[in-house]
């Protein structure tokens, strides 16, 4: 590896620090030539993301921003980043992996409706909505693997979703204190709450319950339909991806187990529980149930179309790490996921 794709990707691990430990617990499973690549898109996402927060509610500082990001992306699918360290990695992965730029588009969408408070009125289109800011990740993160299949594609989007849906569900009294939310407000309605009224005074109640369950049960069934597409990946990178799937399924359980109460208290996966999860990952990944033929959910069609349209004439291999190394970026890995934690 070119001394300066090393430097580029050492700063990009950095970015970890204080990031989701869900996800970084489970991606000690991948093998080193997915999770480099994955370092570098997980620092694009973040510093997209930090960018799109610093411009606070203004609207023409968001635009500005938006604006600015979409140049930097048309830059790194020009082959040309700037001096942006995290450019230069995300383009490194981009270019290597074929990756469309339908998806880091979609992300971009999906911080630009974050920015503009936008609320969701049905499933429907809060599906939409979580394909850009997890569906798209989902698919990149496929494409590393260097799965093109459009069902497993269409799989890991939905995967992604169900995340999406679990993190939501997770952060109901949060985003409520920072003016968002982003439950369906149709069921809301269903369930006899006013969604804003509810927002100027978030409290938690036995229909709100409902709702947060009804968006549970959605979560699982994309969960389900979703993982039968690691019977796709590679066999070495199945662990750490069921493992994913499977530590953000059990938020959901502990919300559960908490009677629905997601807004006076935030749903924790213990790091015993985390443990015990990733073993159970492993083992079960070598067994994977097949890979379901099912239609896209309507919302992520555009991506997994994208995504199996892209041609691949093969990636570059990352260099190899010797033992010790790899010894060191888990020791550093673990370090960083016991700082507090910020998602996105």
């Amino acid at each position: 590896m070119p001394a300066e794709e090393t430097i580029d990707l050492a700063a990009c691990e950095a970015l970890m620090r204080g990031g989701s430990k869900s996800f970084f617990a489970a991606s000690g499973l991948l093998p080193q030539r997915v999770r480099i690549p994955a370092i570098a898109l997980y620092a694009f996402c973040r510093v997209a993301d930090d960018a799109i927060d610093d411009c606070g509610s203004h609207a023409g500082d968001c635009a500005q921003a938006m604006a600015a990001l979409r140049q930097r992306l048309d830059a790194i699918y020009a082959g040309e980043p700037g001096a942006i360290i995290e450019d230069r990695a995300m383009a490194m992965v981009v270019h290597r992996y074929r990756i469309p730029r339908t998806l880091p588009e979609a992300l971009l969408d999906g911080f630009a409706w974050d920015a503009a408070g936008r609320r969701y009125d049905t499933l429907a289109d809060l599906h939409d909505y979580g394909a850009r800011v997890a569906g798209s990740v989902g698919a990149m993160m496929a494409m590393v693997m260097g799965v093109r299949d459009p069902h497993a594609l269409a799989r890991a989007c939905e995967l992604g979703n169900a995340m999406q849906l679990t993190n939501i569900a997770r952060d109901v009294g949060e985003d409520a204190a920072n003016g968002r939310l982003y439950l369906p407000q149709s069921w809301m309605r269903e369930a006899g709450i006013d969604p804003d009224a509810w927002l100027a005074q978030p409290v938690f109640s036995g229909a709100l319950a409902g709702v947060i369950g009804r968006l549970l049960l959605e979560a699982d069934r994309l969960y389900r339909l979703g993982s039968t597409g690691i019977a796709a990946l590679p066999r070495d990178c199945r662990g750490g991806i069921l493992a994913a799937a499977m530590i953000y399924a059990d938020i959901g359980g502990v919300i559960s187990a908490q009677a629905m109460n997601s807004v006076n208290r935030r749903a924790v996966v213990g790091s015993a529980r985390k443990l015990t999860l990733l073993c159970l990952a492993k083992a079960r990944a070598q067994l994977p149930m097949r890979c379901a033929e099912a239609e896209p959910l309507p919302g992520i069609r555009f991506l997994a179309d994208a995504s199996a349209s892209a041609a691949l004439d093969g990636p570059r291999p990352f260099a190899r790490r010797s033992f010790d190394e790899r010894c060191e970026w888990l020791i550093d890995l673990f370090e960083r996921v016991s700082m507090p934690p910020r998602t996105y």
